[in-house]
């Protein structure tokens, strides 16, 4: 399937997550400051988005590996919606099983009133099992758990003040939750690479969120998704994480899977996702420092994206 639109693109913030398989080093030592003048930078930039991780507690035997830091992402993205004004507010994912429906609804709903309606919740099952237990749930159960949340939010998120959902985990009515969101439908966004996770996606979710999937494994994942929404009606986002980038030619050693190279280069080995069905891609920038990083993202802005 040939892919004719503009190919958008958007950003997993750094500092706000700190797993040692992209952390930079400088992320260590940055702060709220670094945050906002990424997401500004980000937004001026034309990034259609600016995402936000969700962990609640690190177990000791993932500490070295994820380390600890792991900013909420509702109060993340509620102090940068503050400081922006344009760009989406995206989770990439919140791990909504480990809440209840309808706290997770009051948490986002806010979020999207207050922000203008620039909320994308993007969604996933989760993958540590001390966290599930420390929160009193079955980590065994979190596929079915998400399938439940994702059917109870779209729910609780809708235009009605008192939402109704009844399931075999959760069940409520004749509860009402205002401010309601701004958005008529708040897009659900639904994470993972497993056969469960595309078939989740494509059944009830508003797009999808591939976790670290090759580009070679792309074009089979978005045939699965398309086989399954053959009768499924209402726009369908499917998304792509790149390879970590770096614009120009780098004078240190930024790795061998990242992408280097001029604008024209760029765009090119890019557009590549267009054509595979990809309507969106999350970009990583490699970089010594905020500054670099925002230099990377206006650069990025001007001169790569007119080409995607």
């Amino acid at each position: 399937m040939k892919h004719t639109q503009r190919l958008e693109y958007g950003i997993q913030l750094p500092v706000q997550s700190q797993s040692t398989i992209y952390a930079e080093p400088w992320e260590a030592d940055a702060g709220p400051g670094d945050l906002v003048a990424v997401a500004r930078a980000a937004e001026s930039a034309g990034f259609a988005y600016v995402a936000c991780c969700d962990h609640v507690a690190i177990p000791r035997r993932l500490a070295p590996a994820m380390s600890t830091i792991w900013y909420d992402p509702v109060a993340t993205l509620a102090y940068l919606a503050a400081a922006t004004e344009r760009i989406r507010l995206l989770s990439h994912v919140a791990v909504v099983g480990l809440r209840h429906p309808l706290l997770t609804a009051k948490q986002y709903a806010t979020l999207d009133h207050l922000s203008g309606g620039r909320l994308i919740l993007g969604v996933g099952a989760g993958h540590v099992q001390e966290e599930f237990e420390a929160l009193g749930f079955d980590f065994r159960q979190r596929g079915a758990l998400l399938d439940e949340c994702v059917d109870a939010l779209h729910a609780a998120l809708g235009p009605d003040e008192f939402p109704e959902h009844h399931g075999k985990l959760y069940d409520f009515e004749g509860l009402g939750q205002r401010p309601r969101p701004a958005q008529p439908h708040v897009p659900l966004w639904v994470g993972g690479s497993s056969p469960a996770a595309v078939r989740r996606a494509a059944l009830k979710g508003d797009g999808w969120l591939p976790q670290g999937d090759p580009r070679d494994r792309l074009p089979a994942q978005i045939a699965r998704i398309h086989e399954l929404r053959q009768d499924r009606q209402g726009p369908f986002t499917v998304g792509a994480i790149a390879e970590p980038l770096y614009l120009g030619r780098p004078a240190w050693d930024v790795g061998r899977r990242t992408l280097t190279g001029g604008p024209d280069q760029l765009a090119e080995s890019l557009r590549a996702y267009g054509e595979m069905g990809v309507h969106q891609i999350q970009v990583r920038f490699r970089s010594r420092g905020t500054t670099e990083l925002t230099d990377q993202i206006t650069a990025f802005g001007a001169e790569v994206a007119p080409h995607l």
